[in-house]
């Protein structure tokens, strides 16, 4: 059974930084994806970014590309999302989940995690 727990939300200024983590359990070779979504309240969830976990492959939105960076410990089976230069608009519910790979679209991530809170206000 795949498990996937994020942790690392929080409250945060405009500008600063937060870092989520992703730790993963139960993963077979079918998933090697893990992607970062995001759901603000009123709003559609959308795709932040995406790992491979075999080769590393990033891919992030255009809304936040240069700002956040995804990466990951397989050791530690847990996945990063590093954001930086928060915006208000940046608020929302983080989520991450697992898909086979990282050109999935969102109904093809099977496992998903329970999210955290990113609020971003001064």
């Amino acid at each position: 059974q795949v498990q996937l727990v994020e942790s690392g939300g929080g409250l945060v200024q405009p500008g600063g930084s937060l870092r989520l983590s992703c730790a993963a359990s139960g993963f077979t070779l079918d998933y090697d994806a893990i992607g970062w979504f995001r759901q603000a309240p009123g709003k559609e969830r959308e795709g932040v970014s995406c790992i491979s976990s075999s080769d590393g492959s990033t891919y992030y939105a255009d809304s936040v590309k240069g700002r956040f960076t995804s990466s990951r410990d397989n050791a530690k089976n847990t996945v990063y999302l590093q954001m930086n230069s928060l915006q208000p608009e940046d608020t929302a519910v983080y989520y991450c989940a697992a898909a086979p790979t990282c050109i999935a679209t969102m109904p093809q991530y099977d496992y998903w995690g329970q999210g955290t809170q990113v609020t971003v206000s001064s």
